[in-house]
Parts: C-alpha cells; sequence; structure tokens
C-alpha cells in the first residue's frame, strides 16, 4: 500500500486488509485510539521500528522523559518537528520500507 492510499484509508472505519502492522498502529492513532497504537509498540519491544513507533506514541501522549528512552532504545534522534510531521514520517517509511 502506497502512503497515498494509507492515508485516505484513515477514512474508513476500520484499517485495510493486508496492512502491516506498524501501519495498522499508525491508523488507530490517527483515529484517536493511542491505547490500540500502543498495545501494537508494545508487541514487539526491542525490535528498532516498534521502538520508534514506540517514541512517537509516547510524544504524543505528552510523556517527553518515556518518548526519549524509546528514541534511544530505537537508536534514533529524537524527533524535533510536529506530531503531524512525524506521524507523515513514519507512514512514508512503514509504507515503503516494511
Amino acid at each position: 500500500m502506497t502512503y497515498d492510499q494509507f492515508k485516505e484509508s484513515i477514512a474508513l472505519s476500520t484499517p485495510p486488509e493486508g496492512i502491516s502492522v506498524l501501519l495498522k498502529a499508525l491508523w488507530y492513532d490517527a483515529k484517536g485510539d493511542w491505547e490500540a497504537a500502543h498495545d501494537i509498540a508494545q508487541s514487539s519491544e526491542g525490535t528498532r521500528s516498534y521502538d520508534r513507533l514506540h517514541a512517537y506514541l509516547h510524544r504524543v501522549e505528552g510523556d517527553t522523559w518515556n518518548a526519549g528512552y524509546w528514541y534511544r532504545r530505537a537508536g534514533s534522534e529524537t524527533f524535533n518537528g510536529s506530531l503531524k510531521e512525524e506521524w507523515e514520517e513514519l507512514a512514508r517509511y512503514f509504507s515503503e520500507k516494511i
């Protein structure tokens, strides 16, 4: 699924079939279901992409200390842009690479 197709899927009432679990987490986040997204991030702790998603979700929550921990676990720099920009960067990455 392309990034544009994924972004359009946010209008659906359920996540599209066949998308990656990481995209599904971002889909839930976009729909305001932080818990469902966070459950996915926690499901594979220690995996770089999941830890990176986890960092973003703690930023969404407003827990910058915990976000910093997950950025470090993911081997990633702290994202300095807006939450929207970070969501888009992750969605593009997960659409293209995973």
